[in-house]
């Protein structure tokens, strides 16, 4: 009988730490949560450097600058609308109304019509700029 009891009191301390462990996480997640955006932004500013990659040049994207206030730029691909919104934001000083995400797929090519190639593909975006906000991509 002095074994039993030993074995019973052995499964109690068992159950014990798990049902603690299982409640810290809880407390952390929640935590994590209720951080603002705001306070996200200030902490890893440089990361947003390293979110836009470049700007993508073509007549269409000229004539959706000039005309509806929109610039395209390559970024990376890890990135979401709401971190593409908060790097312009954060970078360029301007105001965001939208922002479009778009992949795009990589090709097979030929070049010179004997070798095979491959063109990468890459993650762009448009971001639309709010009323009265402008980007200049072109300074002088």
């Amino acid at each position: 009988m002095a074994t039993e009891k030993k074995v019973v009191a052995k499964e109690e301390k068992a159950v014990a730490p798990k049902a603690k462990k299982a409640t810290a996480p809880k407390a952390k997640k929640a935590a994590v949560k209720e951080a603002p955006k705001a306070e996200k932004a200030k902490k890893g500013n440089i990361r947003y450097f390293d979110s836009i990659i470049r700007p993508i040049i073509t007549e269409k994207t000229m004539a959706l600058i000039q005309e509806q206030n929109k610039v395209t730029v390559e970024v990376a691909e890890t990135c979401d609308r709401d971190a593409v919104k908060l790097a312009f934001e954060s970078v360029f000083g301007v105001k965001v109304a939208h922002v479009n995400i778009i992949n795009v797929r990589a090709k097979d090519t030929r070049r010179g019509g004997r070798y095979q190639g491959k063109v990468p593909g890459f993650k762009k975006a448009i971001v639309t700029l709010a009323e009265g906000q402008a980007l200049d991509l072109f300074k002088e």
